[in-house]
């Protein structure tokens, strides 16, 4: 069964994202997408070129003009819609899961993901599609676009938040360990144009993820040891669709996901000298970004969980820098999405401006410890259980947009229901790690 939500749709391909499918979603896009140009790209899956054409060939016999980037990072699309006069576009990629998944993510006219209401309606079109329905006379053209990472790299390497000269005078040397997924040719190009000497561990466009998907620590030993080998300054790994970036000091640690955003916010207000500004994050994102924005007079406003909620907040607010603390950068002067590459430059960005190595950058940092964890609540209401958590934790700033998050000073706990499964999501943060998990057991204990 396919799996739909706000990130569009994803299967085990054959089984779940069929040619049927596949074809119903291509005729639901051109209906619901306004008269003109899409571009479309993909991840580096084996599955990935099969799909993409499927939706290609239904497109333009649909009479669409469709731009084709081949394998490119999902923000790649993103940014080529956004500077562009498409009327929207579609990815090719099942994000972080394993290669047997693929799947489409849907882009809007404004080069941001689908919204919520978006998502429905094009899964009604898709629901009620007719094989019936007739092709217009008029066949829509094909053009490749080969140098839609280039233009994003210069891009990202023009950044006003950047000091690109210091950039290059520094002459990092860097490991890039790309999962040999859409970020294999991206990241060594944008690097390239920023002075870096640059090592690639998995810069082959394969689809033959040799490690965890996710850049998480645990899948990162690989990339610890390079940097280490080749006394590196710095290390970054990616995702299989290059939206996400993680950061390994130059003592091959591990930084962990959640401090990418903090380190692009601490470059940002240092090279701008950013007063006032709002920075947007979601509800799980660590209490570090808050803190440092404090400290640089500036502050944090949170949205619910998902990409697309940061950026509705950051359009909201009128916020021109917000994220995940899953790797996620979200930066307005690039395009209105996670971007690895924009992460990338700005990490870099902060290094330039010490002399110091990026360990001790990280440590003059707000420090947290993140624990995630999660609870079967099978048979019982998933709503009563967080109605009883909120009433045991008497104290603390209440946030129910999103489930329930509990925020005291230093520490935090938040709370989700699964929309897949009978369990509920647990996410606390503390200044160390067992304050984090006694706050996650004192909840498990409600059960």
């Amino acid at each position: 069964m396919l799996i739909r939500s706000i990130s569009g749709i994803r299967g085990l391909v054959n089984e779940d994202l069929k040619e049927n499918s596949i074809i119903n979603y291509a005729n639901a896009l051109h209906e619901y997408l306004p008269e003109g140009v899409i571009y479309a790209g993909r991840d580096s899956r084996p599955s990935g070129g099969e799909i993409a054409q499927l939706m290609i060939d239904e497109l333009i016999r649909l009479g669409r003009t469709i731009i084709y980037c081949g394998i490119v990072p999902t923000p790649t699309v993103q940014y080529m819609v956004h500077i562009s006069e498409a009327v929207g576009g579609f990815i090719i990629t099942a994000s972080h899961n394993p290669i047997e998944w693929n799947g489409i993510k849907f882009l809007r006219e404004d080069s941001t993901f689908f919204h919520k209401e978006d998502c429905e309606k094009l899964f009604e079109i898709a629901d009620n599609f007719s094989s019936m329905k007739k092709y217009p006379n008029e066949k829509g053209m094909l053009w490749e676009e080969k140098n839609a990472i280039y233009k994003h790299s210069v891009k990202c390497s023009s950044l006003e938040c950047i000091d690109l000269d210091t950039i290059r005078s520094k002459k990092f040397k860097v490991v890039i360990d790309s999962v040999n997924g859409a970020g294999a040719d991206a990241l060594p190009s944008m690097l390239d144009l920023l002075g870096c000497e640059i090592i690639e561990l998995d810069c082959e466009p394969t689809g033959v993820f040799n490690r965890g998907t996710e850049p998480l620590p645990e899948n990162l030993m690989g990339l610890s040891k390079e940097i280490v080998n080749n006394n590196a300054d710095v290390g970054f790994a990616v995702d299989p669709d290059a939206d996400r970036l993680a950061v390994v000091d130059e003592k091959g640690n591990p930084l962990g996901e959640e401090y990418t955003l903090v380190l692009a916010a601490d470059g940002y207000i240092n090279t701008l000298k950013a007063k006032e500004e709002i920075f947007i994050s979601n509800l799980s994102t660590s209490l570090a970004l808050d803190k440092l924005a404090l400290l640089k007079s500036c502050q944090v406003k949170r949205s619910a969980v998902g990409e697309i909620n940061v950026v509705n907040k950051m359009n909201e607010v009128g916020s021109n820098l917000g994220g995940e603390g899953n790797g996620g950068v979200i930066l307005r002067e690039c395009h209105l999405g996670r971007d690895s590459l924009v992460a990338a430059t700005m990490v870099l960005n902060r290094m330039a401006q010490s002399l110091s190595p990026i360990s001790e950058i990280y440590n003059s940092l707000p420090q947290f410890e993140i624990v995630k964890d999660k609870v079967s609540v099978k048979g019982i209401n998933s709503d009563d259980f967080l109605s009883k958590v909120d009433k045991y934790f008497q104290d603390g700033e209440k946030n129910n947009i999103d489930g329930l998050k509990i925020t005291w000073d230093e520490k935090w706990i938040h709370l989700r229901s699964s929309n897949t499964e009978p369990i509920i999501r647990i996410y606390a943060e503390a200044p160390s790690k067992k304050e984090a998990e006694d706050l996650v057991l004192q909840v498990k204990n409600l059960i």
